[in-house]
């Protein structure tokens, strides 16, 4: 992988818990969605990691949980407790101990928030953390991600029925394929998020051919030429 020149390189660690890598996350999701509250309280860190929505698993995790959460992350140099209020407050550090560029930081979050997605999928709901141009640049950093050593994501196997392949990512250890595919199912209906993924698509396509037909109709009158464009 190659990070940008001021992203140190990466440090290797031990697999996170599930809770850890849910606070973790949780921390650099609202530090994007809510700066006005960041770094975060223990109390807004915990809503936020029990929060049922965009979530997966939803979680019923305590304050003493939490906390031991971040003792953990802290010995990791992933979260640090701010000096500044009297009320404790956490933050993170992913990006630096990682050794990843804030693309992949965006990506790494939202799976270890949602659980495995589609590229298309990551795009749609990271676009809050990194706006992606397009599907393929999602894809970009997913290969860099899966090419480092040791890996922190792993295309999964297209389940049947399915259009797409998933991502998962590695930061709390190996996935189990089985258990991942029985959860994901085998139905052949689009998830709403792939769904909104393809109706903006369209839309964009949609004025792309209203343009042309614009363009063609004017061209076709500076040169007097009749143009039925309702058949384009």
């Amino acid at each position: 992988m190659n990070p940008n020149p001021d992203t140190p390189a990466r440090h290797a660690i031990r697999s996170l818990t599930q809770l850890e890598g849910r606070v973790l996350a949780v921390l650099v999701e609202k530090q994007h969605t809510v700066p006005d509250t960041y770094p975060l309280s223990l109390n807004a860190l915990t809503s936020g990691c029990n929060q049922k929505t965009a979530r997966s698993p939803v979680m019923n995790a305590s304050e003493a949980e939490i906390l031991t959460a971040i003792d953990g992350l802290k010995r990791l140099s992933l979260a640090m407790e701010g000096s500044s209020s009297r009320v404790p407050r956490f933050e993170q550090n992913m990006k630096r101990v990682l050794g990843v560029p804030s693309q992949s930081v965006a990506l790494l979050t939202t799976l270890l928030l949602r659980g495995p997605q589609t590229a298309a999928e990551l795009r749609l709901n990271s676009a809050r953390l990194h706006a992606f141009a397009d599907i393929s640049s999602v894809e970009v950093f997913l290969e860099e991600l899966a090419a480092a050593e040791p890996p922190f994501v792993v295309k999964l196997p297209r389940a049947p029925g399915g259009r797409e392949s998933r991502w998962m990512h590695l930061l709390c250890g190996e996935v189990s394929i089985d258990d991942i595919a029985e959860r994901g199912g085998t139905d052949d209906n689009i998830s709403p998020s792939e769904f909104e993924s393809l109706k903006a698509e369209q839309k964009e396509l949609a004025e792309k051919v209203s343009r042309l037909q614009a363009l063609v109709e004017r061209m076709a009158g500076e040169l007097g030429i009749a143009v039925d464009t309702n058949g384009l």
